[in-house]
Order: C-alpha cells, then sequence, then structure tokens
C-alpha cells in the first residue's frame, strides 16, 4: 500500500507538470468513457435491468397471427382465450385485458383518459399491491356488478390533488359512475410495454374491471383483448410455443371458416421483454458498437500521446534502472499514470454522461421504451469505472513495456547526438504510432459510413410521400360519449354543427374527420367479399382496412380523388350505402377494369351486411409508417355510419397551431362536456412517426464525428511528433539542396500513405459491418456505393488537413538554425 501511495503521488506530481499532455488524454479519454457510459445506460435499462414487475423472467404476451392473411400481429377473442386456458398446461396464470380512452367529467375541467379494462388476477400476477385501498376481486369479473375502478398515481395525484377520501367515491366515465376503491402504487406504471392496446393512450390512467359476457367461451367475432401469461417455473418459452402450435392446429382443422387454410393461424408466445424492447435491440447494439469504436479511438490516440512523451523520459527511466529499479517496478509506476490519466478521465466521463442522458431524457422519443428508467446506477458506475482502468491498461501497457527496456549507455548516447537524430521514418516507434493512427481511422471509416448510411436513409424516409398534405393541417380528437350521445341523428346534428362552425373560422378552408387517422397506430379492418369475385382455392376471405369519414375529409387532408366522386349530401341513411375506395384497392380487386359501380360487403361470404357501392377512387395512404406499405383501404360516410369518435383534421391557409384556442371555443360552445385530446398539427405527428430513426442517426452521427475529430487529431499529433523528431534530418536534406515544396510533398505523401492504408481497411471492415444495419435502413442499401465513395473521400480530405500543418512547418524550417541547435 505504501508503494501505491508513493506511485500516485509522483504521477500526480509527473502530470501537473505536464498539464497540456495531461489535459489531451483526460479530454480524449472522456470523450470515449461518457459516450460509452452513457449508451451503456441506455443499455443496462433497456435490455439488462429486468421489467419492474414479480418473475418477469416468466411473463409472456400472447399475439394471434395469420401471416397468409398479412395479418403479422393481432389480438384474442374471448373464445380463443378459453381455448388457450383449457388447452395449455405450461401457462401458471392467464390475464385478459383490453385498452381504450373514456371521456372523465365532474371535479374540472372534461378528459380524454387511457383506461384498461383487465380480469382480476393480472395485477396480482404482475406483483402490483394497492397503495390505497383495494385491488379487484374475482367476484368483479363476472357480468352484473356495479362499476368500480383503480387510480393510477399520478391520476390520483394530478386530477385529484392526493386527496385521501377518493377511495369510495364515484368517478364518470362516458357519463357512467364508477366507484373508487384503490389507488395503484407511484411505482407501478401500466403503459405499453405490457397493454399494447391502450389505444391513443401512452398509459392507463385509470383502470376497470373486464367483467365477461355469458357467450364469451364460444364468441369468436371480436378479436381485441391483449392475453398476458405467466409461465410454470421449468417452462420453457419454446415448450409453451409448442402446446401453442397443437392448439392452432385443433383450431385451423375445427373452425375452418373462422381460420382458413391459407391463414396459417398461429398464437404466438412472446417474452415480456422482448416484446419491450425487441424494435430497438438492433439500434441499441449497433449505438453500443460505435460507442466501443470512439473508445477505441480514444485509447489509440492517448497510447499515441504516452509513446510521444516517452521520448522525453527514456533518459529518466534509464538512470532508475541503473540505480536499482526493476523493470517490473518501472511498469507498476507507469501503468499507475495511466490508470490515474483513466480515472480522471472517468470522473470526467460520467460527468458527461450525466449531461449526456439529461438530452436524452429531453430529446429522446417517447416512443423509446422505459426511457423514464434510464439514469446513472451503481451499475453503471461500476461499468464506467472498470472501463476507465481497462482503458490505462488498454493504453498504458504496450508504452510502459517498451520504455522500461531503455538502456542508460544507449540513452546517453543518443541524447549526446541530439534528440533529433536517426531517419525520420524508419524508427520501431514511429512504426507503432503509425499503425495506431491507422487503427483509429479504420474505425472512423466504420462508424462514418454507418452514420452516412442513416442519414441517406432517414432522407429518403423524408421524401416518401405519405399520401396527403400535412402542412397547415390541425389534428384534434373528440368522442362523444355516455346516454346523451346514443341518438344517431344527435350525433351526426353535432358534428355537421362542428364542421360549420370550424369552417367559418378566419383562414380555416376545410374541416373534417376519420375514424383511423394515418400516423397514429390506429386502424380497424376486417374481412370483405367482393360481388361476382371468385376466389382462388383456399381464399376464405380478404382483409381490408375500414375508415369512417365525415364533413371534408378528403378536402382537408388533400387526398387526391382518382376517379369518380366524394361523398355527398345524398350519401345518408335510407339511401343505398357507398364506399369510396383507395386505389390500392382498386389495382388489387379490379385490375384493369373500372372499380365505379363495384359492389362489396362487410364479412365472409355468408355474412348478411348490405351491399356498398364504390362511387370514387382515391390515393393510397400511408396509414402506419412511412416505410411500410398499408392494407387496401375503403371509406363509408359517417351519415350512413353514425360513430361517435372522430379525428378532426382542419386545413387551414397559415399556421395550424395557432387555431387550437378558437376550435376548442367553439366545440365548448356546442357541448362543454367534450373533451379535445391529442391536440396536434398533421406536420408534429409526421415528425412523430420519424423520431426513433432521426434519434438513432443523430446518436451515432455524433460517435462518428467525435471519431472523425480524434482521428483527425491522431494525424496530426503523429505528423507533428515525426516532424520535430525529424528536424536534423530535414535540414540536412535542405542542405542538400531539397526544396521547400520537396520536403512538403515528402512530408503529405507519409501522412496519405497512412490515411490510405487506414482508409483501404475501414472500407473492407465497414463492407463487413454494415450488413448488420440493413433492419435500420430505408431505401438504401448497406453497401450503397455513394456513401462509402462519399466517405472515403471526407477521410481523405480530412487526412490531408491534418498532415498540411506540420508539413508546411517542416518545409519553413531554416537548415542552418536546425543544425546548429542540433
Amino acid at each position: 500500500m505504501q508503494t501505491l501511495n508513493q506511485d500516485l503521488r509522483f504521477a500526480f506530481r509527473t502530470l501537473r507538470n505536464n498539464k497540456g499532455f495531461a489535459a489531451a488524454a483526460i479530454l480524449s479519454l472522456a470523450i470515449g468513457i461518457g459516450a460509452n457510459t452513457s449508451i451503456f445506460s441506455v443499455a443496462n435499462a433497456l435490455l439488462l435491468q429486468p421489467l419492474p414487475y414479480k418473475d418477469a423472467d416468466r411473463l409472456a404476451i400472447l399475439w394471434n397471427r395469420s401471416p397468409g392473411l398479412n395479418i403479422t400481429e393481432d389480438w384474442f377473442s374471448t373464445a380463443q382465450y378459453f381455448d388457450i386456458k383449457t388447452g395449455h398446461s405450461g401457462f401458471e396464470q392467464l390475464a385478459l385485458a383490453i385498452g381504450g380512452n373514456n371521456n372523465l367529467t365532474g371535479d374540472g375541467e372534461p378528459e380524454r383518459v387511457g383506461t384498461v379494462r383487465m380480469s382480476s388476477n393480472l395485477l396480482p400476477m404482475l406483483g402490483v399491491k394497492a397503495d390505497r385501498g383495494r385491488l379487484f376481486v374475482a367476484e368483479e369479473d363476472a357480468p352484473g356488478r356495479a362499476g368500480t375502478a383503480l387510480l393510477s398515481y399520478g391520476m390520483w395525484v394530478r386530477r385529484y390533488g392526493a386527496d385521501p377520501k377518493m377511495i369510495g367515491k364515484p368517478i364518470f366515465l362516458n357519463q357512467q359512475p364508477y366507484q373508487v376503491v384503490g389507488i395503484l402504487p407511484e411505482s407501478f406504471s401500466l403503459s405499453r410495454e405490457v397493454m399494447p392496446t391502450l389505444g391513443g393512450a401512452e398509459q392507463a390512467d385509470i383502470v376497470l374491471p373486464l367483467p365477461l359476457r355469458p357467450n364469451a367461451a364460444v364468441d369468436r367475432d371480436h378479436e381485441d383483448y391483449n392475453i398476458v401469461g405467466k409461465l410454470k417455473r421449468g417452462v420453457s418459452v419454446a415448450q409453451a410455443q409448442a402446446e401453442m402450435d397443437t392448439i392452432t392446429a385443433r383450431l385451423r382443422r375445427d373452425h375452418p371458416e373462422e381460420y382458413p387454410p391459407n391463414g396459417g393461424l398461429t398464437f404466438s408466445v412472446v417474452p415480456l421483454q422482448e416484446q419491450v424492447v425487441g424494435e430497438v435491440r438492433m439500434a441499441m447494439f449497433v449505438l453500443l458498437a460505435s460507442v466501443g469504436f470512439v473508445l477505441l479511438i480514444a485509447c489509440a490516440n492517448v497510447a499515441n500521446l504516452v509513446l510521444s512523451r516517452a521520448v522525453a523520459r527514456k533518459k529518466e527511466i534509464a538512470v532508475r534502472a541503473a540505480l536499482g529499479a526493476s523493470r517490473i517496478r518501472i511498469v507498476q509506476q507507469l501503468l499507475t499514470e495511466s490508470a490515474l490519466l483513466a480515472l480522471c478521465g472517468g470522473i470526467l466521463g460520467a460527468l458527461m454522461a450525466v449531461l449526456s442522458l439529461r438530452w436524452i431524457h429531453a430529446m429522446g422519443p417517447k416512443s423509446i421504451p422505459r426511457i423514464e428508467s434510464i439514469g446513472i446506477d451503481g451499475g453503471v458506475l461500476l461499468f464506467t469505472f472498470a472501463l476507465s482502468l481497462l482503458s490505462g491498461i488498454l493504453f498504458g501497457l504496450a508504452p510502459a513495456l517498451r520504455i522500461s527496456r531503455a538502456d542508460l549507455h544507449e540513452t546517453l548516447k543518443d541524447a549526446s547526438r541530439g534528440s533529433g537524430s536517426g531517419s525520420l521514418w524508419g524508427r520501431r516507434g514511429n512504426a507503432t504510432r503509425r499503425i495506431l493512427v491507422i487503427a483509429e481511422l479504420a474505425l472512423s471509416v466504420v462508424l462514418l459510413i454507418g452514420a452516412g448510411l442513416l442519414i441517406r436513409s432517414f432522407g429518403r424516409l423524408q421524401e416518401v410521400p405519405p399520401g396527403f398534405n400535412p402542412k397547415n393541417l390541425l389534428t384534434v380528437g373528440i368522442t362523444m360519449s355516455g346516454n346523451k350521445y346514443n341518438n344517431p341523428k344527435l350525433v351526426l346534428s353535432t358534428y355537421r354543427e362542428m364542421w360549420q362552425r370550424i369552417e367559418a373560422l378566419p383562414g380555416v378552408t376545410a374541416a373534417g374527420g376519420v375514424t383511423a387517422l394515418p400516423l397514429t397506430q390506429a386502424f380497424a379492418w376486417g374481412p370483405i367479399t367482393v360481388e361476382g369475385r371468385v376466389p382462388p382455392a383456399g381464399e376464405n376471405f380478404i382483409n381490408v382496412d375500414m375508415r369512417t369519414v365525415g364533413g371534408r375529409y378528403f378536402e382537408s387532408m388533400e387526398i387526391p380523388l382518382r376517379k369518380g366522386r366524394l361523398f355527398d349530401e345524398h350519401d345518408i341513411s335510407g339511401n343505398p350505402r357507398v364506399i369510396v375506395i383507395d386505389e390500392h384497392m382498386a389495382q388489387q380487386l379490379w385490375p384493369g377494369e373500372d372499380a365505379i359501380g363495384k359492389r362489396i360487403h362487410f364479412g365472409g361470404a355468408k355474412a348478411t351486411a348490405p351491399w356498398e357501392t364504390v362511387v370514387g377512387v382515391v390515393g393510397r395512404v400511408k396509414q402506419y409508417t412511412l416505410d411500410a406499405d398499408s392494407r387496401m383501404a375503403f371509406y363509408r360516410p359517417q351519415t350512413q355510419a353514425a360513430v361517435r369518435a372522430l379525428s378532426i383534421v382542419i386545413r387551414n391557409n397559415a399556421d395550424a397551431g395557432k387555431l387550437t384556442a378558437a376550435v376548442k371555443n367553439e366545440i365548448k360552445a356546442i357541448d362543454p362536456d367534450l373533451p379535445l385530446y391529442y391536440i396536434r398539427t398533421m406536420a408534429e405527428r409526421v415528425d412523430e412517426s420519424l423520431a426513433r430513426r432521426r434519434f438513432s442517426m443523430t446518436l451515432l452521427g455524433i460517435f462518428a464525428g467525435l471519431a472523425l475529430a480524434l482521428a483527425a487529431v491522431g494525424i496530426y499529433g503523429v505528423m507533428a511528433y515525426l516532424v520535430t523528431q525529424g528536424t536534423r534530418e530535414i535540414g540536412i536534406r535542405m542542405a542538400l539542396g531539397a526544396t521547400q515544396g520537396g520536403i512538403l510533398a515528402m512530408i503529405l505523401k507519409q501522412g496519405l500513405a497512412i490515411a490510405a492504408v487506414g482508409l483501404s481497411l475501414g472500407l473492407v471492415g465497414a463492407f463487413a459491418l454494415t450488413r448488420f444495419l440493413g433492419s435500420l435502413l430505408f431505401g438504401v442499401s448497406p453497401t450503397d456505393g455513394l456513401t462509402f465513395v462519399a466517405i472515403a473521400g471526407i477521410l481523405g480530405f480530412v487526412a490531408l488537413l491534418a498532415s498540411y500543418v506540420p508539413a508546411r512547418r517542416a518545409a519553413r524550417i531554416d537548415p542552418m538554425v536546425s543544425l546548429r541547435c542540433d
């Protein structure tokens, strides 16, 4: 311990006396360690920490899939729930739930809140206990009981001021009373992690019981429910999936009309952790690899600095060896200095990480799962400490071993000849420095090409036409709920008055509404039957998206009319049913024909739904995401299907965001109990749909920029060092007739030679590694030639600049001065 204390004091004095070297090394390491710490914090929260539920490793969410019908992720009917519950032995428990939204009135302004109806065993299965009051009991799973509710802790505090007397009080959802029986704990959040069917809500503010209808065990028509299960101890996901495959095989055999052979019905068992992080896992691995590269580049830079400084310490080390210091003792001292540097870099890096995590919380997309749990904890600090020590060993060991070999006789002889003696390019230490810079450049190339691909991909995605014009378009959610709006005529008259009032506002050119607004994850779909169409063998039905529109929706969205007409005042209840279809549906169902006048009805061939006639064809809209094609779609007029919930869209000839207050006033004048929700411009919604891609691109771009800067510093440092050490040789060359241009060209040639090797190795590495970016790219190949060429050009230019400054200084050396000083 005494020896360590001596080494630490000596290392501290040495670094204090070399402030420039210490500052450059600590800053380089802080950049690498800080970037690694911040991204590890994110990975720790997303990938390593278990979900905050009891026995989280045994929790799974189930999905209903029919790939043959292009159904990749669907929910369940209550009959399917009972099929699984009675036919599966691998689950300890199964729970049922369905998410939605409700109008909350009374005790303040009307508000649209996220709700989840669930079976009474779900919260206990997750290990949740009530903060106040109680949870649901099994009797509340049966129909006919008075409505009860649980409040989230946040809702209890925000709306009700943490009133301890809320237990037993009623709240009103869609004008129906529910008695509050409990408050959920503050630490519990029932978000999309567990309940992907929360509707438009990000998380549930209120939890309600889920009483099942008497015919629930045979009802296969409404596939609206989530199933969450807990596996029995010792049962693997693979075993559970095998049992599930047996169940679906039996269902396909026993119910061929509901589950046709071409559908390929299967129920998938997905671990809850995988469900939460599945979409961001690859992006996370890419970012982890990127910051690892940045740290390696930083270590290479510091190793170069240590090697350069070692030349000035060769005499010191040789004298210490001659006085009896062993090689191990010298290496120990030098590694102590490196470790001290690394720890200082780690402390500064941890501070940088704290700042960067604040930026991630502020700027990161809300769609990043568990973003609220990302932070610096004990595990992250331990990681930072270990990373700092590893970095110190990584950049300090090789220089320490080299310096410890110093020979007193040779060192003093070199000193008598002057520090600039010897060949400019032939020294073994210089070769090591060049190798380090080549490694830095190669890693930088890989990072820059990865960032370049994501930037090009993002640019391509922004160029995708969404099928509508998002500019100057305000969107507002509204739902007419409760007994007051049970009358369809009142619903239609209220919306009609709303369109008139809104379109009378200054600057408004059109207003309308739709049941499923694009890019909001809202959709409704089902099977249709086409009149006169003979389905291919094995096809029982076709799945399409269905949307109901009101007012002048198409004009507001500027969705182009391709053929026929839009809805008009004649399309009302009692008249023949009409629909407008998108051009994709027209091309798929009636290729080469005129779709106008064709008829379909909702449901399979045996369904009794009325026929609906196509009167118009409109452009295809990107409904789900900009990088995915939507299903075929048709639109119904609200005047023939009086839906009560619509997303209102308002076209303005100026800034749509300034309309909000005026729209609120007009709707409040119609009904003060109608809450408005999800108020955003359509441009904001488009921007939100790109948030994850933009975030990944931004982070990788930052890391690539840091890598490029560190590599440029590395090239400059090596070339400057070589020029300094080769002053005598350059002076001799110039005394023998070498011109300034010749010296400049010689130095530049050496710098560019180093860059060319690093660039070549980096291009090969990028060609191999960017293939893993495939799932993150859109419209760009992982081996996109333009990106590779552009990055090569940028690196070449940066290398030229980094080499030019020391080369120019070398060309200005006065041979008489350099030889006289030597």
